[in-house]
């Protein structure tokens, strides 16, 4: 009956846990599934990185024009205004302006007037394009004036001081990109407005400018923390081939491209991942997501196998509580039975021996202190389980409370049959214990190895320093305990499945007790036993102990 009720208590929990974790848990798990197909399907990861790179490359052109528009503002600053055109302000311009290939004005009357760099007109492909700009240029100028006049004034009124047009300039067997900026120059004059012109340096924009330009943006993007290997590069709007490119452009289709308007007609801002395309990324966000479901999956099967075990042990910790009232109630009842039975006697006055007068008191002593004992150990159990538990640390001399410990259970050791040996070492120092919980330890397993050894009853204790630590000993030739079991004596409530231990009476709590007191001393206690051939439980503390402050919280 009892078996039936425990099987229906299991099954509830089970099912509570599977409606209340499993079932959402489960949902979860198939809703996400399905998303990720259906991502897959509509390719929104792809979709996704394209909108943040198309924001990227506008962010981006305004970054190159107005950086471009700083260069133009510094050269358009120092140009000399209508009438006042020469050759050694031009040339000055020129000088201090490296970036700039060719300058020029125009107007009405005076013609134009045409400079380019000094350095570099010894450079045949440069001369050539300087002969070719004067010669554009002069054709079509007194043509187009008053219409790019009326144009530039019309930008001017809309916040706009230039007019950019590109051109190509031949370099041996290919051709360099170069834009040229037109606007109005001061009138200081009253007169006609004069047109002037700035021409960028080819090998300036293909080399310097937008290399530079590049990696800058890709910088910005890495401080706002929106880089993700991703590379750029500059070409032509109807070639495929790189003006200029970011570090570790590899080659392969861009993933998204923007047309530049403003300084650098004619061009092409492009954008691709490193290493990788949007597709493959897409394709590595789904399979990723699907190995994380899968590992949610396993995560939760794993979960609900652990609470089931949890909830198993749970049940029988309930049991081993019920066995613990059980066997604690006849280990009270026991001595004060016995307690009251010879104090009966005593009051009655029917013993006419003194010898049996102390013998009977011998008797109630020993049983009150039995008693004692175990109620102390409940009360520090209780207390250690409420979180409450403190100790008094100490300097303590060990060989002393060893001895003082020892010699008050010595009499109930000999009275009850055991051959006792102590050894303790002369080179023991001193320790900051709690005097109180390690007496309370050692008697622990001294009243153990009284308890469950059967014909060989011997009991050792040996104190000894062994390196950085001090080990305390307690050997017994009792009945041993398996392999298997070793670890699990130190658990609350826990009792070897050998009958002779059940038929011991004990509550369980005297080795976890141990446990607790020595691990709040910064020690550990371990046990080497065979079955049939006896145990040996050592406590082990460290020389240089912690400080209180520090155990104390350790322990709390």
């Amino acid at each position: 009956m009892k078996s039936k009720r425990r099987w229906s208590e299991r099954t509830r929990l089970m099912l509570t846990l599977e409606l209340a974790v499993v079932l959402p848990a489960a949902a979860l798990v198939i809703l996400s599934a399905l998303h990720l197909n259906e991502v897959q399907r509509d390719r929104g990861v792809e979709a996704a990185f394209q909108r943040d790179f198309n924001q990227v490359l506008a962010i981006s052109e305004k970054e190159i024009n107005q950086k471009a528009y700083d260069l133009a503002d510094d050269v358009r600053g120092e140009f000399p205004g209508s009438g006042e055109a020469c050759v050694e302000t031009m040339d000055r311009i020129l000088s201090t302006h490296p970036y700039i290939a060719h300058i020029f004005i125009y107007e009405p009357g005076r013609g134009l007037t045409f400079r380019s760099q000094p350095s570099r007109l010894k450079e045949p492909l440069f001369r050539g394009e300087a002969e070719d700009f004067v010669s554009m240029t002069n054709g079509w100028m007194p043509v187009e004036y008053k219409d790019e006049v009326k144009g530039l004034e019309e930008m001017s009124q809309k916040g706009k001081n230039y007019s950019f047009f590109n051109n190509w300039a031949p370099r041996g067997d290919k051709r360099l990109y170069q834009s040229a900026a037109l606007f109005l120059a001061k009138d200081s004059s009253g007169g006609h407005k004069a047109v002037a012109g700035m021409v960028f340096d080819a090998e300036y924009l293909s080399d310097r400018f937008f290399p530079e330009m590049l990696e800058t943006l890709l910088s910005h993007q890495e401080e706002k923390g929106e880089r993700n290997h991703v590379v750029m590069m500059v070409h032509p709007r109807h070639e495929s081939a790189p003006l200029a490119a970011s570090v570790g452009w590899d080659g392969g289709e861009p993933e998204v491209e923007r047309n530049l308007e403003g300084a650098f007609p004619g061009l092409t801002l492009a954008i691709k991942l490193h290493g990788t395309t949007l597709t493959a990324l897409g394709q590595h966000f789904v399979r990723t997501g699907f190995l994380i479901l899968g590992a949610i999956s396993l995560l939760l099967t794993a979960g609900i196998i652990m609470t089931h075990r949890n909830i198993s042990r749970e049940m029988a910790l309930a049991r081993l509580k019920s066995d613990f009232v059980s066997n604690v109630s006849h280990e009270l009842r026991t001595p004060l039975s016995l307690i009251r039975l010879y104090a009966e006697t005593l009051e009655m006055g029917r013993l006419k021996s003194p010898d049996k007068y102390q013998e009977y008191y011998s008797i109630i002593r020993k049983e009150s202190e039995r008693l004692s004992a175990l109620i102390n150990n409940i009360l520090d159990f209780s207390r250690i389980e409420a979180g409450r538990k403190e100790y008094d640390f100490r300097q303590t001399d060990m060989r002393e409370l060893v001895r003082n410990t020892l010699e008050s259970y010595r009499y109930q050791i000999e009275q009850s049959g055991f051959a006792f040996e102590e050894k303790i070492a002369e080179d023991v120092p001193p320790l900051s214990v709690d005097r109180e919980a390690m007496a309370r330890s050692l008697l622990n397993l001294v009243n153990n190895a009284l308890k469950y050894s059967q014909d060989q009853k011997y009991i050792g204790v040996n104190l000894f320093r062994d390196n950085g630590s001090v080990k305390l000993e307690v050997v017994d030739h009792g009945i041993g305990i398996p392999q298997a079991e070793q670890q699990k004596i130190f658990d609350k409530f826990y009792r070897v499945g050998d009958p002779l231990v059940h038929n011991t009476k004990g509550s369980g709590l005297g080795l976890a007790l141990v446990r607790h007191i020595v691990q709040a001393h910064g020690g550990e206690v371990s046990v080497d036993s065979v079955p049939g051939r006896g145990s040996k439980f050592t406590i082990n503390l460290p020389v240089a102990l912690r400080s209180n402050a520090t155990r104390e919280a350790a322990l709390a």
